[in-house]
C-alpha cells in the first residue's frame, strides 16, 4: 500500500472479530516495531503478544478496551537501557516505545490487519499481571486483529487541525 494512503486509512478500531492475527502478518508487524529507530540504538523496546485465552482474560480484567481483539501486544521498555538527554530531566524511553508502536501500528495496516492503541489501563497492574521484570515500563497496549463488519472510525477521526496551525517556519 502507499505510506500516506496507509496513514490515511488507519483508524482506532473498537470492535474486532475476535480472530488473532495470522501469523505471517503477526512477523511483519513486529518486525517493522524492531527495525523502529531508537535513541542511540538502544532498542529497549520489549513486546510481549498475548493471544492465548488467559492471558486476554488478563487483559480484559485491566481495561474495558480490548473490543474483542484477538491479539493484543503489550508494549514496555526497559528502564535500565534508556538514554538519558542533557540535563538529565528526561530520557528515551516513552518516546522510542512510542516510536515502535507507531511502526507497528502502520505496518499493521499495511499488511490489513486493524489496531487500537490503549492507554486507558494502570501500568503497573499489566506488568504484574503479566509477571514482567522490574526494570521494565508498560508504555501501552496494542489491540490487533480485523475489525468486525459494524467497526468503523470514530466520528472526530478525521477532524485535523490546518496545517498552518500546527507547524511554523521560523
Amino acid at each position: 500500500m502507499e505510506f500516506i494512503k496507509v496513514v490515511k486509512e488507519r483508524y482506532s478500531c473498537r470492535s474486532y472479530d475476535g480472530r488473532a492475527v495470522e501469523p505471517d502478518a503477526l512477523a511483519e508487524i513486529l518486525e517493522a516495531g524492531r527495525l523502529a529507530p531508537t535513541a542511540k540504538n538502544l532498542q529497549e523496546q520489549r513486546i510481549y503478544v498475548v493471544e492465548s485465552a488467559e492471558g486476554l482474560a488478563k487483559i480484559d480484567e485491566l481495561t474495558r478496551c480490548r473490543y474483542n481483539a484477538g491479539t493484543v501486544l503489550i508494549v514496555a521498555f526497559d528502564k535500565s537501557n534508556v538514554f538519558t538527554y542533557p540535563g538529565g530531566k528526561r530520557d528515551s524511553g516513552i518516546e522510542d516505545a512510542s516510536i515502535v508502536t507507531t511502526h507497528m501500528m502502520l505496518a499493521a495496516k499495511n499488511v490489513g490487519v486493524d489496531s487500537t492503541w490503549l492507554n486507558l489501563i494502570d501500568p503497573d497492574k499489566v506488568k504484574a499481571a503479566f509477571n514482567l521484570p522490574e526494570n521494565e515500563e508498560v508504555l501501552c497496549l496494542l489491540n490487533l486483529g480485523y475489525a468486525d463488519e459494524n467497526a468503523e472510525p470514530s466520528q472526530n477521526h478525521s477532524s485535523r487541525k490546518p496545517i498552518a496551525e500546527t507547524v511554523e517556519r521560523i
